[in-house]
């Protein structure tokens, strides 16, 4: 009963998304994810701080131009620096590329010296279907009020190359520092790239 118990715990950390699609503008949807430790992060608990979504696929070449790089990692010690939380979501299905266990993600996150809040698993893909997140890596921004004032790729310029950090506006980065500022965002919507997200087929 116990062991049931705990299942239907952790399933419950996993389906509990809004139903409502996310628009640039309106309330980000809420969820609630399981990070590495099993633990549950929900959005709404970082109401009055702003916050980054990151999709992330390790295996994924997009992801790892960012990661190989070193240009990921920066930009999540940058926001950490002023208070911001960087959640990274997995929504690989089991038997995709780039599904990870709990241990495999703490992995990866300490090989490559990553700096999120929490790395949270979505296997089912219900919050990466809730925010229609189609790429790895896909970029969202949520202000202190909880409202969503970015979606997209992370810059632009939507190649594999690792040469190509050098010289991109890093538009989350940009993002971030005018909401420092108290501006509002310059660029709310961008081409995300990168390989689609590997949601189940069922």
């Amino acid at each position: 009963m116990k062991s049931m118990t705990l299942a239907f715990t952790a399933l419950a950390i996993l389906a509990a998304p809004a139903a409502a699609a996310p628009v640039v503008g309106q309330p980000a949807p809420n969820f609630k994810l399981a990070d590495t430790n099993g633990k549950p992060v929900t959005l709404s608990d970082f109401r009055g701080k702003t916050v980054v979504l990151e999709w992330n696929n390790p295996e994924c070449p997009f992801v790892k131009k960012h990661y190989g790089s070193g240009n990921m990692q920066k930009a999540q010690a940058a926001a950490a620096r002023d208070g911001v939380v960087w959640l990274t979501i997995n929504s690989s299905a089991p038997g995709k590329q780039g599904h990870m266990s709990g241990g495999q993600a703490k992995s990866f996150v300490a090989q490559a010296g990553a700096r999120p809040a929490a790395y949270l698993l979505d296997p089912r893909g219900v919050v990466g279907k809730v925010y229609d997140a189609k790429t790895t890596p896909h970029m969202y921004i949520v202000n202190k009020a909880g409202t969503l004032v970015y979606a997209g790729g992370i810059d632009n310029k939507p190649t594999p190359n690792p040469a190509d950090v050098n010289g991109a506006r890093n538009h989350v980065l940009a993002a971030l520092s005018e909401l420092k500022a108290g501006k509002p965002v310059s660029v709310t919507t961008s081409r995300t790239y990168g390989c689609s997200v590997k949601y189940s087929d069922s």
